[in-house]
């Protein structure tokens, strides 16, 4: 067993990791670390939002180059989808989203980022069945980390108007 900051790597395949908690809850910097911890070991790394991945998708299939694209994506052993929940996905995307994690689920390893509890997830993912099926790729053997709901930044920005007076 490969340990990559606080996720695995086995023999037997990966284990997601899922970052749940409000914006500002340090989510993305957690999995900025988680990717640097993966560079140092060597490992291909690919850190985008949830919107640059389906943006990038949706311009190949316009391209004519989706078969290749996904190729791409497939030769990274860790993918970071951040702000996942943040915007609503059209269906393609929410389809392309879906063909990324199922075609990697239990071989490479991926950390999601989202604001959102998975009840909600319906509200990003159109398809409520598309829906499912993602949820159970991501949280299958997942490390499911929350968290919380008190802003870094806004507690950061309170102390500052604090220490001002």
């Amino acid at each position: 067993m490969t340990i990559i900051g606080r996720f695995w790597v086995t023999a037997e395949g990966s284990e997601p990791v899922v970052l749940i908690g409000d914006s500002g809850t340090g989510k993305t910097h957690l999995a900025t670390g988680l990717c640097l911890a993966a560079c140092r070991q060597k490992r291909r790394v690919r850190f985008t939002t949830a919107a640059g991945l389906v943006n990038e998708l949706i311009e190949a299939k316009q391209q004519n180059q989706v078969r290749r694209v996904m190729a791409k994506w497939q030769k990274y052993e860790l993918i970071v989808v951040d702000e996942l929940g943040y915007v609503p996905l059209a269906d393609i995307g929410a389809e392309f989203l879906f063909q990324v994690v199922s075609d990697r689920a239990e071989r490479a390893a991926l950390i999601v980022t989202t604001n959102l509890p998975f009840s909600e997830w319906t509200s990003v993912f159109p398809n409520p069945r598309l829906c499912k099926a993602l949820l159970g790729r991501v949280t299958d053997r997942a490390h499911i980390l929350d968290t919380g709901k008190e802003s870094y930044r806004f507690m950061r920005t309170k102390e500052g108007r604090q220490k001002a007076r």
